[in-house]
């Protein structure tokens, strides 16, 4: 079940929906109901949302400044 990378909207939805279709999403409906398998959708979608972010501007520059001091 692999998640695609981004954190616009449409990405996050299609990641929520994929997950309704696993085996984890099953396992987690039965044992803990309906509610709680739809938070962890959520929450699974949103935290392939934030990895996805990358590097920003000023995080960048610093990375180059120490690379270049070794």
């Amino acid at each position: 079940m692999p998640m695609l990378k981004g954190k616009s909207r449409k990405t996050i939805s299609t990641n929520i929906k994929e997950f309704h279709g696993g085996k984890t999403f099953k396992a987690t409906k039965a044992k803990f109901g309906k509610a709680k398998a739809d938070k962890q959708a959520v929450a699974a979608a949103l935290s392939t949302a934030r990895r996805s972010r990358g590097k920003t501007a000023a995080k960048k520059k610093a990375a180059k400044k120490s690379a270049q001091a070794r």
